[in-house]
């Protein structure tokens, strides 16, 4: 396919700055009346694709079965759709902190610093993105506190923005892990950061850019879709017999990459590091062989399961690297069903989420979502594709 036939429409009002939340009013004793934001991040909309029939189900429905103009579904309606001993496979990757903002020796100049990954912990060498770029030189020396104890020097030029740092702080290694990211903040996409009034993520963006279940760090990007799900949620599915597993990959910059070819076969995805253990892969075989539904939760965990699934239809155990990239068309050999947010035009997450529910499908939904005040990306509603 070509990259034009992902083009649309997108308000600007409709790119979702903060996690779902709703105004609370209430009144005090003298009659005065106040107010506060509750966040909710499993109530956020929700769209739902069913792939054979290309039904789309976008209200809820009265008890004769009828929909319910605008009582739109929320994202708790997701369990309606899945019944006892189906599964929902998670990435149960942890975002860092990995934004930090320093200053270059001598010039003080403000420069970010993005950290991908820690390439040597003896030595201290991560590997980083800088801006501005063009001001970072091998040699230069950066100052990330006011003590100025935390101090990294350049070593080596990796990319156009990329840089190796080895950051001179002597102490062991969890202590330096810790005071490195208490200088750091929550890694928000651009899109987000730059269209906020406030210049920066806030403490409490720590907490909302984690999915509930995050356990292995490693991502600089939550795993989006899992994001809406609430520890009542979760505890909602276990009443409910709906079975969970876990993989882990850690989500990467490549995401958000701008794609410059319009040969979409011509795109080369960054690698993405993963694993996939052998409790995972006996939960989600076993919902296979038994009939039931497997569920992939976000574009992370659709990469991760199509690059482990073996020939017979099976998931395998995985301990390594991916850099696939799924676009219609494609042909989905492990989960039957997935739900992804609304996300961008040109955006490779759009690209999987049609390869998944078709193009000519998922595009429609888009177009209902744009025209119904949907909201898209990290932050935003949902769509859920079911194999019915």
């Amino acid at each position: 396919m070509k990259l034009s036939q992902f083009k649309f429409n997108l308000a600007k009002e409709q790119v979702a700055l903060y996690p779902h939340s709703f105004t609370r009013v209430f009144e005090n004793e003298d009659g005065t009346k106040g107010s506060f934001q509750v966040t909710r991040r499993d109530e956020c909309r929700l769209m739902v694709l069913h792939k054979r029939s290309g039904q789309i189900d976008m209200f809820k429905k009265d008890a004769d079965g009828n929909p319910i103009e605008g009582e739109y579904l929320d994202f708790r309606n997701i369990l309606d759709y899945f019944d006892k001993g189906d599964t929902f496979i998670f990435n149960d990757t942890k975002v860092f902190p990995a934004r930090l903002y320093g200053t270059k020796e001598k010039t003080d100049a403000k420069i970010e610093v993005f950290l991908l990954r820690e390439l040597n912990q003896e030595m201290r060498l991560w590997d980083v993105l800088v801006e501005p770029a063009r001001k970072i030189r091998i040699g230069n020396k950066l100052f990330f506190d006011e003590t100025g104890s935390m101090v990294a020097e350049v070593i080596d030029n990796t990319t156009s923005r990329g840089r190796t740092l080895r950051f001179l702080y002597d102490c062991d290694h969890e202590e330096f892990k810790r005071e490195l990211f208490a200088l750091g903040e929550a890694p928000l996409p651009r899109y987000v950061i730059d269209n906020r009034t406030e210049p920066h993520a806030t403490p409490d963006d720590l907490v909302d850019f984690q999915t509930v279940f995050a356990k292995k760090e490693g991502a600089v990007t939550a795993p989006a879709t899992g994001l809406h799900f609430s520890r009542e949620l979760m505890k909602r599915m276990e009443i409910r017999g709906i079975h969970d597993a876990y993989l882990t990959l850690h989500c990467g910059l490549g995401n958000f990459n701008s794609i410059e070819v319009e040969d979409l076969t011509k795109h080369k995805m960054d690698s993405e590091q993963m694993v996939i253990d052998a409790e995972a892969c006996a939960k989600v075989n076993q919902a296979k062989r038994e009939g039931h539904h497997v569920l992939a939760v976000g574009v992370s965990v659709v990469k991760a399961t199509e690059t482990a699934v073996g020939t017979d239809g099976m998931l395998k155990e995985y301990d390594g690297w991916t850099n696939k990239f799924i676009f219609p068309p494609y042909d989905f050999h492990l989960a039957d069903s997935m739900v992804a947010n609304f996300y961008h035009p040109y955006s490779t997450l759009l690209m999987t989420t049609a390869a998944f529910g078709g193009y000519d499908a998922v595009m429609e939904c888009y177009n209902l979502a744009s025209e119904n005040g949907y909201m898209f990306g990290c932050y935003g509603d949902a769509l859920l594709i079911v194999d019915d």
